[in-house]
């Protein structure tokens, strides 16, 4: 599929997805959707894509859903939601951002350069890191438009934040800047604006330094450890290891150690 609104670039084993609607600060739409539906699907695919960086062109990261092509007016927003609107309206491709990423057996790192809200605050969530330019607002804007939090935005930050901090962002609407995102927890490091994305892909080639089956397991046991006892948890625990014994990249963990070498993987 050839892509209107994004860029779907690998370099060596990186992939970067960059939404690109500067127009529009990234505001996501359903053309948007079929076509993010389709690179995920090529990301998780390519065995050579060992990190996915998801990023924005321009000054923003995402706005959010793109309100011009959302109707104003409820009674037509609900007639194209029935069986039949939706026919003559055609696919709207929804994203499930937190199960698509969480399901991706390689890291993914938001690159927030600019604001994230709403939807884009729900894309930015669902990637396992958050790295934020210093300039960048994230805001859950979702009551001020009169909608509860979308795309998983309410589980994420629950999550991430616990329900305390989940509602005061939520309940208030709040746009906060990358420092005080950092400081509660919402992104891992904030980088200067300048020189942003060349930092980010230091940081994302260092995600790729593990096995891919090792971080393919890593990243199924740590999220199901957020919702399974640990006596469950210690059964992942030993199937994780049990399949990763049997691989080539085990043996070359090993080797590389002893020989005093940097690792040479293939995800076999």
């Amino acid at each position: 599929m050839e892509y209107e609104t994004l860029i779907l670039e690998r370099e060596g084993a990186i992939a970067t997805l960059t939404l690109n609607r500067p127009e529009s600060l990234n505001a996501m739409t359903r053309q948007m959707g079929v076509e993010l539906n389709d690179a995920f699907a090529q990301i998780r695919d390519d065995t050579q894509a060992r990190v996915l960086v998801v990023t924005g062109a321009g000054r923003a990261f995402c706005a959010g859903e793109d309100v011009k092509q959302r109707p104003a007016d409820s009674a037509e927003m609900r007639e194209q939601s029935t069986p039949m609107g939706k026919l003559t309206r055609g696919p709207s491709a929804p994203i499930d951002f937190a199960a698509t990423f969480r399901n991706m057996p390689k890291p993914t790192i938001a690159a927030v350069n600019g604001p994230a809200v709403g939807q884009g605050l729900s894309l930015a969530l669902a990637c396992d890191i958050r790295l934020a330019s210093d300039n960048a607002k994230l805001g859950a804007v979702w009551t001020l438009r009169g909608i509860p939090p979308e795309s998983a935005g309410a589980y994420l930050l629950t999550q991430l934040l616990g329900p305390a901090k989940a509602c005061e962002l939520i309940f208030g609407g709040k746009i906060i800047g990358a420092e005080e995102a950092k400081d509660i927890g919402l992104v891992n490091e904030v980088m200067p604006a300048e020189g942003f994305a060349h930092a980010t892909r230091e940081f994302a080639a260092e995600m790729t330094n593990g096995a891919p089956v090792a971080n393919a397991i890593s990243k199924m046991m740590i999220y199901q450890a957020l919702e399974t006892s640990l006596e469950v948890h210690g059964r992942f625990d030993f199937l994780g290891q049990q399949y990763a014994f049997n691989t080539e990249d085990r043996e070359e963990g090993i080797q590389s150690f002893l020989e005093k070498r940097p690792a040479e993987f293939k995800g076999l």
